[in-house]
This record gives C-alpha cells, sequence and structure tokens, in this order.
C-alpha cells in the first residue's frame, strides 16, 4: 500500500521512551503521518530536542515509566494539550546486568528492571484504557517485548522474565479490554540497532568499538534467516501499521520484528552432519 502521509490524521498518540531508539523513530513516523504526539522519557534533554525539532504537533513530558502519578501525568497532558487520547505506545524498558551465566546473576536489578519493564506497560495500559472507554471510540494499546520475551535462552533471565510477562499480559490485556473497542498488541523486536543491544564499552576507542560492533554483528546475524540487522524504523512501520485502521480487526498479537529468529534455527544441521560423515569415511 503506497505511503498517503496521513494514516494517523486526527489521531493523538502517547510514546513513551520516545526520545531515543524504536521511540524516537516512532515518534517521527507517527508525527509524519497527521498524529500529535506526547514524547514520555526520562532523557529530559533528547526528549525536548525532539519535540522541537517536530514542532507544535508534539510535546515532551518527563516520565519515569515505573511511577503511576508520571504515567498519568503523560496521557493527561496529551487530552489537555491535544484533546483525547487514541494511541497509547508503551515503549520504554531497560536492560538487565549481563552474567554469562545465572548463577552468576546478583538479581539486585530485579525489582528495578520489573518495575520499568512490566510495571510499566501495565500502567499505561491500564490508564490508557481509563481515557480511550470514556471517550466511547475505541482506541489502541501498543506494548513493546522483546524476543527474550518469546524464545528461551542462555543469560539476562530477568530481562527475559520481564519481556515473558509483558506478552502474556498484552494478551489478557486484548481480552479484557475489547469489550471498549480497544486494541491491544505486542511488538516483539529481534536484534534491532540501538544502544540497548550494542554492548559498546562505554570510552572504547573507535577500532576497538568497530571490533566489537563486528563481533556482536556476527553473533546476532547467525540466528537470523534474513541476513540484515534491524533498524529502530523497522519497529516503527510495524507500530504504524498495528496503530492505523488498516489493522481494525488486529488485537492479541504478538508481533515479531526479528528477520525471522523464533520461526527457526537457519543452520544446515543436516549439511553439517552429512560432512562430518564423509570426513569421518574419508579418514577410513
Amino acid at each position: 500500500m503506497a505511503r498517503t502521509g496521513g494514516e494517523l490524521a486526527g489521531k493523538v498518540a502517547v510514546v513513551t521512551g520516545g526520545a531515543g531508539g524504536i521511540g524516537r523513530a516512532t515518534v517521527e513516523l507517527f508525527v509524519a503521518e497527521g498524529a500529535r504526539v506526547v514524547i514520555a522519557d526520562v532523557a529530559d534533554a533528547a526528549g525536548a530536542e525532539l519535540a522541537a525539532s517536530l514542532g507544535d504537533g508534539t510535546i515532551y513530558v518527563h516520565c519515569d515509566v515505573s511511577s503511576d502519578a508520571d504515567v498519568q501525568r503523560a496521557i493527561e497532558l496529551a487530552v489537555e494539550k491535544f484533546g483525547g487520547l487514541d494511541v497509547m505506545f508503551n515503549n520504554a524498558g531497560i536492560s538487565c546486568a549481563a552474567f554469562p551465566r545465572f548463577v552468576d546473576d546478583t538479581l539486585l536489578d530485579f525489582d528495578k528492571v520489573m518495575r520499568v519493564n512490566l510495571l510499566g506497560p501495565m500502567l499505561g495500559t491500564r490508564n490508557a484504557a481509563r481515557v480511550m472507554q470514556a471517550q466511547g471510540r475505541g482506541g489502541v494499546i501498543l506494548n513493546n517485548a522483546s524476543i527474550a520475551g518469546t524464545l528461551a535462552g542462555i543469560g539476562m533471565m530477568t530481562y527475559r522474565a520481564s519481556k515473558a510477562g509483558l506478552v502474556h499480559f498484552s494478551k489478557s490485556a486484548a481480552i479484557d479490554l475489547g469489550q471498549y473497542g480497544i486494541r491491544v498488541n505486542c511488538l516483539v523486536p529481534g536484534h534491532i540497532r540501538t544502544t540497548l543491544s550494542s554492548f559498546q564499552a562505554d570510552g572504547a576507542q573507535a577500532d576497538i568499538a568497530r571490533r566489537i560492533e563486528d563481533g556482536v554483528n556476527a553473533a546476532y546475524l547467525a540466528n537470523q534467516p534474513l541476513k540484515r540487522r534491524g533498524e529502530p524504523s523497522d519497529v516503527a512501520e510495524v507500530a504504524l501499521f498495528l496503530a492505523s485502521d488498516r489493522a481494525r480487526q488486529v488485537t492479541g498479537v504478538t508481533m515479531p520484528v526479528e528477520a525471522g529468529v523464533t520461526a527457526g534455527d537457519p543452520v544446515n544441521h543436516l549439511q553439517e552432519i552429512l560432512d562430518v560423515r564423509a570426513a569421518a569415511l574419508a579418514q577410513g
């Protein structure tokens, strides 16, 4: 479908974590498609700069999504400044400390990660749904999870658990809120190129940073059928579709944006086995 430049014309959205990464790309795309957007984040300088660059259709508000009062203020600001709320994108999230093995994990960041990654979207969903219910015209709620929440793996257990909880919560909320015409869907990004997934070392020299990036890219691409790192704009495009009237019959969906990682293992194990067998036979 050709881009019309107005898929969200007349709509009002709140995007948490909207000052950078996936959130920033989504804010920019939503505005380009005609929406008025409240950018909610804790990165005040970046958020204010983005709002100023996008004009009168955006406004920035400091928002710690683990705070009920902060989340409510962002939603109230959308109503006060722009007249209502049509789309709530609970995008903000943080990682947990990276330990190679779970037995080494201190779990000291458990409460913080859970409050931001799970409680935050729950607050955003509930508070937005209250406004949407009162408006009587339905609405869209998007929650940003991760393949870490749908694909089991080693390490970063707290992060995985928070995102798995978000996936299940989103499905449950879709069932609960459908009676009000509110659609709830969950985005599941894969190895998207953001600061959260870079594993860069602070202050590293350019050549060292480049080697780290090359190694990280190789690790990420190893289990992707599509051999391309995703960009924040890739997720933003899916968010736009789910927020638009094109998806008016779509709710309770867990939407992967991850180049096929969860579809299955792209490694040709049969070829590996045959190669091993051939080598063994050749050696006698």
